[in-house]
């Protein structure tokens, strides 16, 4: 893909939605690092329905903590791999309290190191909580890289890569948002909506769906 398709593409993603945000709800950085956490493996929709009553009793390091592991699995017992992350999220609380004050870390090396939390998740959070032009590459950003030909690679990390390199500085800050949003929404996994597609003139993708009335 050359130089001039990738800048239309974002340009394009851009017009269509100047501001994108995350779908996640979240109020601090806290909330915003323990909703991401859940959210692995899970859909926004379901990590938003369990945090919604979580964090109107325990929105804090602190307050998680005293809420214990068991009541914390019944407020996220509808997520998947729930048991696992409720014991994640509680000793990140704990590692938080002890070496941050409760604060979450804007650096990658220290957030890396919170248990349940990868470079996704690190990434997801300095870009949306720190303003840094990180690029998350989850299921749909890998699909959408891969499929448009905008970031082609075998693993998350080649594609993260190619499009940290590709994607023109002025677009960075969006970019992860603007791709999830459109693999979630348009490019999705088992039939892409390639007529409703605002980037399909530039996208590379060989099998693209017809409209609905064609033939």
């Amino acid at each position: 893909m050359t130089p001039e398709a990738r800048m239309a593409i974002f340009r394009r993603l851009q017009k269509a939605n100047p501001r994108p945000k995350t779908e996640l709800v979240y109020r601090s950085t806290f909330q915003l690092l323990v909703t991401v956490i859940l959210s692995a493996q899970a859909t926004d929709v379901s990590v938003n329905k369990a945090t919604g009553p979580l964090f109107k009793v325990a929105n804090t390091p602190e307050g998680l903590l005293k809420l214990g592991e068991t009541e914390l699995k019944k407020y996220i017992r509808t997520i998947g791999l729930y048991n696992t992350k409720a014991k994640n999220i509680l000793r990140t609380c704990r590692i938080l309290l002890d070496e941050y004050g409760g604060e979450v870390p804007s650096d990658r090396k220290a957030l890396e190191a919170l248990p349940g939390v990868g470079r996704k998740t690190a990434n997801i959070v300095l870009n949306i909580a720190f303003g840094m032009p990180t690029i998350a590459v989850d299921t749909h950003v890998f699909r959408v890289g891969n499929r448009t030909g905008l970031a082609p690679g075998k693993t998350p990390r080649a594609v993260e890569d190619q499009l940290v390199a590709c994607t023109p500085k002025r677009f960075q800050r969006d970019a992860h948002h603007w791709l999830i949003l459109h693999g979630r929404h348009v490019c999705k996994a088992r039939q892409p909506d390639c007529p409703n597609c605002v980037i399909a003139a530039y996208c590379e993708y060989p099998h693209k769906t017809p409209p609905a009335d064609a033939g």
